[in-house]
């Protein structure tokens, strides 16, 4: 087994506390909202919505894979941090173990935040990851904080 980490840093306007809420906390409703294309639906399998709760997430019509399970790892609310693993579905692409995300939402200048996200791809075997599959899920995860975020900036009475 191999482990490649990637390592991505994005900027917004809005502050560290209510895009935890809106990308974290609330995702299960808003992103299904804000990018039904890529996300139809979640459902909490196992647990409460804290670590070891198992939740299935489906994707929409213009996803190429159908589902994953998510297994939350760690919820941080006072310091805005989150992480998960996948460890089942079609996205893994039956090359992958698991991948392993850590996000941190840090104040940024001028009021907004910085996310710092932090991705572990854990291959079988000695199965190699292709660079184009890392950069088209980093695509993926940036159009959904995006789409989080042009709808915190045209709702700001949201989430406060």
């Amino acid at each position: 087994m191999g482990v490649v980490t990637y390592e991505m840093e994005v900027a917004t306007s809005i502050p560290p506390a209510k895009m935890f809420k809106a990308f974290v906390l609330d995702a299960d409703n808003l992103i299904p909202k804000v990018v039904p294309q890529a996300i139809k639906s979640s459902e909490l399998l196992e647990g409460d919505g804290g670590p070891g709760s198992i939740k299935k997430i489906t994707f929409g019509e213009g996803s190429q894979f159908k589902y994953v399970k998510h297994k939350i790892e760690g919820i941080d609310k006072e310091n805005f941090s989150y992480s998960y693993s996948v460890i089942e579905g079609d996205a893994l692409m039956n090359t992958l173990e698991k991948i392993s995300y850590e996000t941190k939402f840090v104040a940024g200048p001028d009021g907004g935040s910085v996310c710092k996200s932090t991705s572990k791809y854990y291959t079988i075997g000695d199965i190699e990851i292709k660079e184009e599959q890392i950069k088209a899920g980093k695509a993926r995860a940036l159009g959904m904080y995006k789409a989080v975020e042009a709808y915190l900036l045209a709702n700001p009475d949201a989430y406060n």
